[in-house]
């Protein structure tokens, strides 16, 4: 039996072992340049100039003059016949090149891409070692090594939301009705989240609980939740247009816009995922997955067993379940990040194709611009792709690092509301994140069903 003074010494290693980790990683990443490595070898579309415009500049004129006049009297300008276009054939030409280190470091938000890429992973490295070492419950977080975890994992989730915010309102990168769709539908996730917060919404229809939540705390909850409504909307469209892209919902069979067979599965998986874990916090379909402890609707029960058969779940099994799904959601999110990424750049060399083929005269001034624009503003989609699934994560690892943490240090419950560390609200935090992201998603494919919006 150890003596207390090598059980202290044990748990004080834990914090050794938070602290190694975080030096460790952030040293190693910051010479090995992962987030290149995700990007490197996509295609990347360039069109030249146009040198010769066929329309010149509204300028100053020269006037001619007849010879033997003064120059009080001008040439009256002669009746041209119609003009023929003839297509300069060199103007519809469009480069590939694959995009290498040197190329992603001219990109804008690169950096910004890179540091935030390596903190996520320093932070989700330290949760998920909190999550496997020994701990006890009656011994402050410093000792147990949990204030680590939660000093990098809070620390990434503002940094993680400053960034969103950043990049939802850059210039040229979105249209300015996307901007303003998104504050109305931010407002919308706010009035919302309040019902949430307040328990208006009933409890048969959705499975959260917000006990711990008490005074302000509800209404900083609530702001929270409508500015994740907010910053969400134009990335998941971009979602979307890559998944529409991607599976050829346009049946366009053009090898260059298309992916292979296995970019196409992780997307049809990804969404999938997504559409599953956003559904099992809605309490009709739990109660499905759950064992019916009431006798009395045990009648119930038995007519979906006949239907269904025996899919039923303890609460703990439950619980559990729906974990490994947001865990495989977010996952999915990042291994997926190539495919959506090209799929992006491959929308330009789309609209490039259209243009092209639209009349008889093609107009490409629209569609050079949307090349160079596509491929100024890589790193920032790249962001827009990556940043939900971190939060996924990071509230995920956070829901897991135990109760009753932070109760005890008053110094930090004064500056930060330590119920928002409580294991439901960090849990539906993640849930929330992919529901607004999932609903987003499923109703621009279905305008894309329903032809009212189309890719161009």
């Amino acid at each position: 039996m150890p003596n207390s003074s090598s059980l202290l010494l044990l748990l004080s290693g834990n914090l050794f072992l938070q602290a190694a980790l975080a030096l460790s990683l952030t040293l190693l990443l910051h010479f090995l340049n992962i987030p290149a490595f995700f990007l490197s070898g996509l295609f990347t579309y360039v069109h030249p100039d146009d040198v010769t415009p066929t329309n010149p500049s509204n300028g100053v004129k020269a006037a001619i003059r007849r010879p033997g006049t003064n120059g009080s009297e001008l040439i009256k300008p002669r009746k041209k016949s119609k003009e023929r276009f003839e297509f300069d054939e060199n103007k519809a030409q469009i480069f590939r090149l694959k995009l290498s280190d040197g190329h992603l470091q001219t990109r804008i938000y690169f950096q910004d891409f890179r540091s935030a890429f390596n903190s996520i992973i320093v932070s989700l490295s330290c949760l998920l070692l909190h999550r496997f070492l020994t701990k006890n419950e009656k011994f402050g977080m410093l000792k147990n090594g949990s204030f680590i975890p939660i000093l990098l994992g809070l620390l990434s989730v503002g940094r993680v939301f400053v960034l969103i915010l950043r990049i939802s309102f850059e210039r040229s990168a979105s249209k300015l009705s996307e901007k303003h769709l998104s504050v109305v539908l931010g407002f919308l996730g706010f009035v919302v989240a309040l019902g949430f917060v307040h328990g208006v919404v009933p409890k048969w229809i959705l499975d959260v609980h917000f006990e711990a939540v008490h005074g302000f705390e509800k209404l900083f909850i609530a702001v929270f939740m409508g500015c994740i409504s907010c910053f969400l909307y134009m990335p998941a469209v971009r979602i979307a247009h890559a998944f529409w892209l991607g599976t050829d919902q346009l049946r366009c069979n053009l090898p260059i816009i298309s992916c292979g067979w296995f970019a196409r599965l992780l997307l049809h998986a990804n969404y999938m995922f997504m559409v599953l874990t956003s559904m099992l916090w809605v309490k009709p379909l739990a109660d499905l997955l759950l064992i019916d402890q009431n006798k009395a609707s045990n009648t119930r029960i038995e007519h979906v067993r006949e239907l269904v058969g025996n899919v039923g779940m303890q609460k703990s099994e439950f619980s559990r379940f729906r974990l490994l799904c947001l865990l495989v959601s977010g996952l999915l999110q990042i291994v997926s990040l190539r495919a959506n990424v090209q799929m992006y750049l491959n929308e330009a060399v789309l609209c490039w194709y259209q243009r092209l083929h639209a009349s008889k005269v093609p107009d490409l001034g629209y569609s050079r611009a949307k090349v160079f624009l596509h491929n100024h503003f890589v790193c920032l989609v790249v962001l827009q792709f990556v940043l939900p699934a971190s939060m996924v994560l990071l509230f995920l690892g956070l829901s897991q690092l135990g109760d009753d943490l932070l109760t005890n240090f008053q110094g930090i419950c004064s500056l930060f509301p330590c119920s928002l560390l409580d294991k439901e609200v960090a849990l539906f935090m993640a849930w929330w994140v992919l529901f607004v992201w999932t609903i987003y998603t499923s109703a621009t494919l279905a305008l894309f069903r329903q032809g009212i919006l189309y890719v161009s």
